[in-house]
C-alpha cells in the first residue's frame, strides 16, 4: 500500500466529501424534519375546508391545530431521552412510522373529534422523531463537516416554512380524486416509506452512555395539567364560563403545581427530572421562558385567524391565501441569516428589534383591515413581509441567546426545555388569540357575518397580538446582551 501524495506547496486543499451513507442519512433525518415542520403549518390554510367538509365549529378547529403544537411539545419532552437510552435511530424510525400512521387516519377522519385525536398522535410521534435529527447528524458527520450537515438543516425549516401554505393551499384547490383537503395529509404516506426505506438501511445507531431512568410521570403530570389549562379557554364559545370552566382551571393549577413537587423530589434524590426547577434560579432562564411563551404564542393564531378572514371573509381560495402568506415566509428567510451572522454581537438586541418589527407588521395590516374592506394583495403582502422580516431577525436566535446566561453544565436541560416551552406558548395562543377572534365574529352578526365582521375580529387580534409583542420585546430587555455558541 502506498502513501497518497501530499499537495505541493502553494496548492489549496478542501475538506473531504461526507460519505455517501452519511449524505443519504442526512437525506433521511432532513425528510423528516420536513415533513414535521410542513405539518405544522400547511392545515392553516385548510382549515376553512375542514371546517366545512367535517361541519367543525370553531373550537374544533382551534385544537386541530393545537393538538398538534401541544402534543408534539409533551413528545419531545421524553422524545430526546428515549433516544439517548434505546437508540436514536431506532427512535426516529419507530416515531417516523407513527408519523406516517397517524397522517393517513388524519386523511380518513370521519368527524371533527377522530381529526383532533389523530392530529394529537402526529404532533406526539414528531415529537419522538425530531429530537434524534441532532444527534444522528453528529453519529454521520466529522466535526469538520457538522456546520454544512446543520447548514441543511436550517436550510429545510425556510423550505417548510414557504412550501407549507403554498402547498397547502394548491392542494386543497386541486382537489385531486376528489380528495380536498386529506391530500395534505395523504402526502405524507408515500415520503414516509421512502425515508423508512433508506432509514433503515443508512441511518447509523447511537446513544448516550447515560443510564438515568425516564421520568414519564413527570412528562405525564406536565401534559396534562397543560391540557387542562387549555380546554376551558379553547371550549369558551361553546360552553361560556361555568363553574366546570373554573373547575378544569383549577384543576391545572393543581396538576402542574404536583409537577413542580415532583420534580424537586427527583432532583433531591439525584436523578434526572423532566425539568430541573433549579433552573428557575436562573435568572436568563426564566425570562427566556417568558419571552418564548410570548413570542411563539402569537405567531401561530395570526396564521390561523388570517386564513379564516382571506377566506371566510374576502372569498379567497386557499391557493390564493397561500400566495398571501409567502412574502411572511421569504421575509423570515431574507432576514434569518442576518440574524444568525450578528447573534454574538448583538443577539439582544436582534430578539427586542424583530419583536417590535413584528409589532409594527400587526399594526399595519390592522389599519389595513378595520375597515371592513378588502386592502387587496399588495397591501396584505407588504405586512405580511414586514412581519417575516422581524420574525427571521428573532427566532432563529432567541434559544442561544437565553442560553447565553445559563451555565453550560445546565444548556443541554435548558435548550430541551425551552423549544418544548415554545411549542406550548404556540398552543395557548391559539387557545387566546383564536377564541378571542372566534368570539368576537359570532358577536359581529351572528353565524355569517360577512366581510366586516371577519375584518373587525382579526382587527381586535392584531391589536392584541402587536400588544402582546410590545411586552415581549419588554421582557427581551433583561435577556444576556449576546447569545452563546451554538452547539456544533
Amino acid at each position: 500500500m502506498t502513501d497518497s501524495p501530499s499537495p505541493r506547496k502553494g496548492t489549496r486543499t478542501t475538506e473531504p466529501a461526507p460519505a455517501p451513507s452519511a449524505t443519504m442519512a442526512l437525506l433521511v433525518v432532513l425528510f423528516g424534519s420536513f415533513m414535521d415542520l410542513l405539518d405544522a403549518t400547511i392545515v392553516t390554510v385548510a382549515a376553512p375546508a375542514i371546517a366545512r367538509d367535517l361541519g367543525a365549529d370553531d373550537a374544533q378547529i382551534q385544537w386541530t391545530i393545537a393538538a398538534y403544537t401541544l402534543a408534539l411539545g409533551a413528545g419531545l419532552i421524553t422524545g430526546g431521552r428515549l433516544g439517548d437510552q434505546y437508540g436514536r435511530k431506532r427512535l426516529f424510525i419507530a416515531g417516523l412510522a407513527g408519523f406516517m400512521v397517524t397522517s393517513a387516519l388524519c386523511a380518513l377522519a370521519v368527524d371533527p373529534g377522530m381529526l383532533i385525536g389523530m392530529r394529537a398522535g402526529q404532533g406526539l410521534t414528531a415529537g419522538i422523531m425530531v429530537p434524534q435529527v441532532f444527534g444522528i447528524i453528529r453519529a454521520s458527520f466529522s466535526p469538520a463537516e457538522r456546520a454544512r450537515a446543520f447548514g441543511a438543516y436550517g436550510a429545510v425549516q425556510g423550505l417548510a416554512s414557504v412550501a407549507g401554505p403554498l402547498l397547502g393551499g394548491l392542494l386543497v384547490d386541486l382537489d385531486l380524486l376528489g380528495l380536498g383537503w386529506r391530500t395534505i395529509f395523504w402526502i405524507n404516506v408515500p415520503v414516509s416509506i421512502l425515508a423508512l426505506v433508506l432509514g433503515a438501511k443508512v441511518l447509523p445507531e447511537s446513544r448516550s452512555a447515560s443510564t438515568a431512568r425516564l421520568d414519564l410521570p413527570g412528562a405525564l403530570l406536565a401534559a396534562t395539567g397543560i391540557l387542562l389549562l387549555l380546554l376551558p379557554i379553547i371550549q369558551t364559545e361553546t360552553w361560556g364560563w361555568t363553574w366546570a370552566g373554573y373547575g378544569l382551571l383549577s384543576a391545572g393549577i393543581i396538576v402542574l403545581a404536583l409537577f413542580l413537587a415532583h420534580e424537586r423530589r427527583l432532583a433531591a434524590r439525584g436523578e434526572e427530572p423532566v425539568f430541573d426547577p433549579a433552573l428557575l434560579r436562573i435568572r436568563a432562564f426564566a425570562v427566556g421562558l417568558g419571552a418564548s411563551v410570548l413570542f411563539f404564542g402569537g405567531i401561530g393564531p395570526y396564521f390561523l385567524t388570517l386564513s379564516i378572514y382571506l377566506q371566510n371573509g374576502t372569498g379567497r381560495t386557499a391557493w390564493e391565501t397561500g400566495l398571501v402568506i409567502l412574502p411572511y415566509a421569504l421575509g423570515s428567510i431574507i432576514t434569518s441569516g442576518l440574524g444568525v451572522a450578528l447573534a454574538a454581537k448583538a443577539g439582544r438586541a436582534l430578539l427586542v428589534t424583530g419583536s417590535l418589527t413584528i409589532a409594527a407588521a400587526q399594526l399595519v395590516l390592522w389599519a389595513a383591515v378595520k375597515d371592513g374592506d378588502d386592502p387587496g394583495y399588495w397591501l396584505l403582502a407588504l405586512a405580511l413581509l414586514i412581519g417575516g422580516l422581524g420574525l427571521g431577525l428573532a427566532a432563529p436566535v432567541l434559544v442561544n441567546v437565553v442560553l447565553a446566561g445559563v451555565p453550560a453544565r445546565n444548556a443541554g436541560a435548558a435548550g430541551g426545555v425551552l423549544s418544548t416551552v415554545s411549542q406550548i406558548g404556540g398552543a395557548a395562543g391559539i387557545a387566546v388569540l383564536g377564541t378571542i377572534f372566534f368570539t368576537t365574529v359570532t358577536g359581529s352578526a351572528g353565524t355569517a357575518p360577512g366581510l366586516p365582521g371577519y375584518g373587525h375580529a382579526l382587527g381586535v387580534v392584531l391589536i392584541a397580538s402587536a400588544a402582546l409583542y410590545l411586552v415581549t420585546a419588554l421582557v427581551m430587555l433583561a435577556l444576556p446582551r449576546t447569545a452563546a455558541e451554538p452547539a456544533g
